[in-house]
């Protein structure tokens, strides 16, 4: 095996764990962060706009996390710096 072959396969499989990884934590905080608010709405219907919007814009940033993931991902993937180094090298 070659070093771009190796190059390859391990670029794809830490891509893989990048991603998996990456939206487990987003995924949970999301949830649990839906859940917060719809006990905070039922205990406090009256404050539904302002419980809404926070969650909105907190569920904004919970899931940038997992955005930023999948660019990692795609860099690993597609721009890779150590393609340039084996093939330069």
């Amino acid at each position: 095996m070659d070093s771009i072959s190796i190059i390859g396969m391990v670029s794809i499989i830490t891509a893989g764990l990048t991603i998996a990884l990456g939206s487990i934590a987003p995924a949970l905080g999301e949830g649990r962060a839906l859940a917060q608010a719809l006990l905070a709405i039922a205990q406090q219907p009256d404050e539904t706009p302002t419980i809404t919007r926070t969650l909105f814009v907190g569920l904004a940033m919970v899931e940038s996390t997992a955005i930023y993931c999948f660019v990692v991902a795609l860099i690993i993937i597609f721009a890779n710096p150590f393609w340039d180094f084996v093939i330069g090298g």
